[in-house]
């Protein structure tokens, strides 16, 4: 398509082309833009609210603020205006009403993170609002918590790649681009990191999408410094810690699957009393305070436990822990089944869980 209209290829455009050519020619900074109905963003189109993003704090960080279009017959020049009119004001995601969303970007890669992690948050948001009511962050909780990540460690001088080491980059490659086939992370958040030697351990690293993440990205950590011209997760002092206060944990995954999150943003029990191997996977998971991995990172190191495997802090994540990485990755998915089944049982009944006895059945034979 060429500015005046002008159609070259052997294909007729979409019939949306008009709010596509709008938005660029409303703001010259946005280089791609995506236009889609993803369930849930529909929803929230159908019944004319928008999401409220200071449910995570990436939520607003990745998305911004979200405009909102009234409705406008498809295709025509009046939609593009109306739509570009809100791209004007500065949002780089918009609600159409009765419609869907159109997201924009530098490139199609920003644009495409920024897509995913919106209809994340709505879904998150609906999901929550079926078992209780989502608890919204307020915008000065969220201006903390990005102020105090922390510094950057200093880099080595030197870095040394053995074989295990590249073996075990391999295998946090391949299930980070799992966790995302999965639902289990997006392209925005999720860390990944396995213990290597002693208190040394590789982790995925910030600011790249986790559906690209490849061998050469991951960051290793030795000696307290990290991998000359990388810059590790910004939850890399929580890793840290739990690797220091627990010497039974050798791998670590922190992300945010949308069913769990739902109980993270809603203050609902996630009660994995549903059926035995639930239990058996995660026993009981500790809620604890929005926040708590930077300012008091220690602390929540040490709730971890043979017997406390997974933590969840509210508005925020779920740490699952576990020896080897595909036995942390095997408690993250019982834990994200656990919490679909939850929320799917809502509208049917009352949970029953597994009682005190079968629990202390399941304990005796299982875990003594």
């Amino acid at each position: 398509m060429k500015a005046d209209g002008t159609v070259t290829g052997h294909h007729k455009p979409s019939s949306e082309f008009p709010f596509h050519r709008a938005i660029y020619e409303a703001r010259p900074d946005i280089n791609a833009v995506i236009h889609a109905h993803p369930p849930a963003l529909v929803s929230f189109s159908i019944v004319r609210k928008l999401p409220n993003m200071n449910v995570i704090p990436q939520s607003k960080y990745v998305c911004g603020p979200i405009g909102y279009a009234p409705y406008a017959l498809p295709g025509s020049e009046a939609l593009g205006e109306t739509i570009a009119g809100e791209f004007k004001k500065g949002f780089n995601a918009v609600i159409m009403e009765n419609h869907g969303t159109v997201v924009a970007g530098s490139d199609l890669k920003d644009a495409f993170v920024r897509f995913e992690t919106l209809e994340f948050t709505a879904r998150t948001i609906i999901n929550a609002s079926t078992i209780g009511t989502p608890r919204y962050l307020k915008d000065e909780q969220i201006d903390r918590f990005h102020s105090q990540i922390p510094e950057d460690l200093p880099e080595m001088e030197r870095v040394v790649h053995t074989g295990k080491e590249l073996s075990i980059r391999r295998n946090i490659s391949q299930l980070v681009r799992r966790s995302c086939l999965q639902g289990l992370m997006i392209s925005s958040y999720g860390t990944v990191s396995v213990r290597w030697r002693e208190n040394d351990f590789l982790i995925t690293p910030r600011d790249v999408p986790r559906w690209e993440m490849d061998l050469q990205d991951i960051v290793q950590i030795s000696n307290g410094k990290r991998e000359p011209g990388k810059l590790p997760s910004r939850a890399l002092r929580v890793h840290q810690q739990i690797y220091r206060q627990n010497p039974h944990i050798n791998s670590i995954i922190l992300t945010q699957p949308r069913h769990i999150m739902a109980f993270g943003v809603s203050g609902q029990k996630m009660d994995v009393r549903t059926i035995p191997e639930s239990w058996i996977f995660l026993q009981d998971i500790p809620v604890v305070g929005f926040g708590m991995q930077f300012e008091e990172a220690e602390e929540l190191a040490g709730l971890f436990s043979p017997n406390t495997p997974a933590v969840i802090i509210k508005n925020d994540s779920i740490i699952v822990t576990g020896d080897k990485l595909l036995q942390t990755f095997d408690r993250l998915e019982v834990a994200e089944f656990s919490a679909r089944s939850l929320i799917m049982s809502t509208p049917l009944g009352k949970l029953v869980p597994i009682n005190e006895q079968q629990i202390e059945d399941l304990r005796k034979k299982f875990l003594s």
